[in-house]
């Protein structure tokens, strides 16, 4: 449960000016003159208050309801009742809003589906509730008919139903300073006023068309609000919604429906636009994983690169170590001359050359940034396979580099060593279960076409199966107990970053083939 925020007197203003409004605009087929319409968004306000302020926002609440009875209905009742109607309604939207503060926590009530779900369901049974007092209220006060209490249940529990459903996520978004950058950058995206013209089309097809056919075109309206949640989540939904509503209601004061055929239509147009708003928060959950899972991916990569970045640091800090004894060394002997400035040159060169290697670290974090640089191909995979060879004469493992084609690939160094040190790394662990003698990992390269190389990274392990290889590049996959199963993954993105591509075969021994543009020699073609 979030915590209340402080209401000011310009908060307590704006609920009292855009309740009053709100209620005057939805003032239509009142039910006995009364607070029964067939749309009535004023306790959607009412609740996005009570949610943000608590029990705080009750007192100009119950004002406002008040005003609105004075103003709008010119107090259809005495004024001890309507004051009574004011309180009652302010504690039945207050406890609303209460149990929507506890059950998920105010603040995050249109994130999820769960949220959304919650919300929609709150929301009918609160105004169920809510109508039901209020319109026995009423019986009592002998302002609405005994007879005729089950009527003005259903009606009022329509019209504030219908009201809050389809206007709070707006009025929560325009209340709040995410969520007007949101609205905002959804007016501007392109296809915004698309979505907005297919709606009013819609609307004119369900009106104009299929107007004296019961409406039979209404599932028309069902397009541009999926659109819209489909293309820009939440807010693209609640825009188009809005739009819907609004050109709705025009329609019935301009045809003059009957307050029957509006409760008809305005039930099916809760059922739009909430699926409307269930979509635009699917799209938005879709959206906000897929980033969280990039900024994974790039942290993960980040640190399959610092073996590789370790690597490539170890020899400029060891240069450096070995100019700076040198440097030393000639002071002592009292040199001054072109031996120190030349070795002192070396040094800066040093220095320049690790700090391009924490560089390429540093734009990885940020932004993923690959940077190409011609890499002679027998070089990297020298470099890729020496830390192995080590573990290769502990273990038992037959590691051979085969003869390569001469030629250079426009690569980022560090980001490919971290590829093929992962494929070296699990092929030695597929070979691991195999007896002595006959575990065997081979790194060779054929060029494919003129301008490609295939380098291939085979072992004799167990091989791989169809729906484990089909498998095997999804993120978090793992086959190891203490893995993440992102290496592959990343493995793969970083070859298609390089315009390449990375695969695996299916078959009774380990293949993987690692596809790269490249520029061979003539001599070695």
């Amino acid at each position: 449960m979030t915590t209340a925020s402080r209401l000011r007197w310009t908060d307590a203003l704006l609920l009292i000016v855009g309740y009053v409004a709100l209620d005057w605009l939805s003032f239509f087929h009142p039910l006995h003159g009364l607070y029964i319409t067939p749309w009535n968004p004023a306790p959607a306000l009412a609740l996005v208050f009570m949610l943000r302020y608590g029990w705080k926002a009750a007192v100009p609440l119950a004002l406002a309801v008040l005003l609105a009875e004075i103003w709008v209905r010119s107090l259809p009742a005495a004024l001890p009742a309507s004051i009574a109607i004011a309180v009652m309604l302010a504690l039945g939207y207050g406890a609303i809003g209460g149990v929507l503060r506890r059950r998920i926590g105010g603040l995050g009530i249109f994130s999820d589906r769960s949220g959304m779900l919650q919300w929609s369901g709150i929301v009918v049974a609160g105004t169920l509730l809510t109508s039901l007092f209020f319109v026995l209220s009423l019986v009592g006060l002998d302002l609405v008919p005994a007879a005729g209490w089950l009527e003005a249940v259903g009606r009022y529990w329509i019209g504030d139903g219908v009201g809050i459903l389809v206007s709070m996520p707006l009025l929560w978004m325009l209340l709040d300073e995410r969520g007007r950058v949101q609205l905002l950058a959804s007016v501007k995206r392109p296809d915004t006023p698309g979505y907005l013209l297919a709606a009013a089309a819609a609307l004119w097809a369900v009106f104009g068309l299929g107007a004296e056919s019961d409406f039979k075109y209404f599932y028309l309206l069902f397009l541009p609000i999926i659109w819209a949640a489909a293309r820009e989540g939440l807010a693209g939904a609640v825009l188009s919604a809005a739009v819907i509503q609004v050109g709705i209601i025009l329609v019935v004061h301009l045809q003059e429906f009957s307050a029957v055929s509006i409760l008809e239509i305005q039930v099916v147009t809760v059922v739009l636009v909430l699926a409307g708003f269930f979509v635009g928060v699917v799209v938005d959950e879709q959206q906000r994983i897929s980033a969280e899972l990039r900024h994974t991916l790039r942290l993960a990569a980040a640190g399959e690169m610092a073996g590789a970045l370790a690597h490539e640091l170890n020899q400029p800090i060891t240069a450096l170590s070995a100019y700076g004894s040198a440097c030393e060394e000639l002071l002592a002997r009292g040199e001054t001359g072109d031996r120190l400035k030349a070795t002192i040159k070396l040094m800066v060169a040093e220095s320049y050359r690790a700090a391009e290697v924490v560089r390429r670290l540093r734009d990885f974090f940020r932004t993923g940034t690959t940077r190409l640089e011609p890499v002679a191909l027998d070089e990297l995979l020298a470099v890729a396979a020496a830390p192995f060879a080590e573990q290769a004469a502990r273990t038992g493992v037959a590691l051979t580099v085969g003869p390569m084609p001469e030629g250079v690939l426009l690569a980022d160094r560090p980001q490919l060593e971290v590829v093929l040190r992962n494929l070296l790394a699990n092929a030695f662990g597929a070979v691991a279960e195999r007896p002595a003698g006959a575990r065997t990992v081979s790194v060779s390269a054929l060029p494919e076409g003129h301008d490609r190389i295939c380098i291939s990274v085979e072992d004799s392990g167990s091989g791989l199966s169809a729906s484990a290889a089909a498998r095997l590049f999804e993120p978090f996959n793992s086959t190891k107990s203490s893995g993440l199963g992102l290496g592959l993954a990343i493995s793969r993105a970083i070859a298609e970053a390089h315009g390449g591509n990375l695969w695996a075969e299916v078959g009774d021994r380990g293949v993987f083939r690692l596809l790269l543009p490249f520029e061979g020699s003539p001599s070695g073609v």
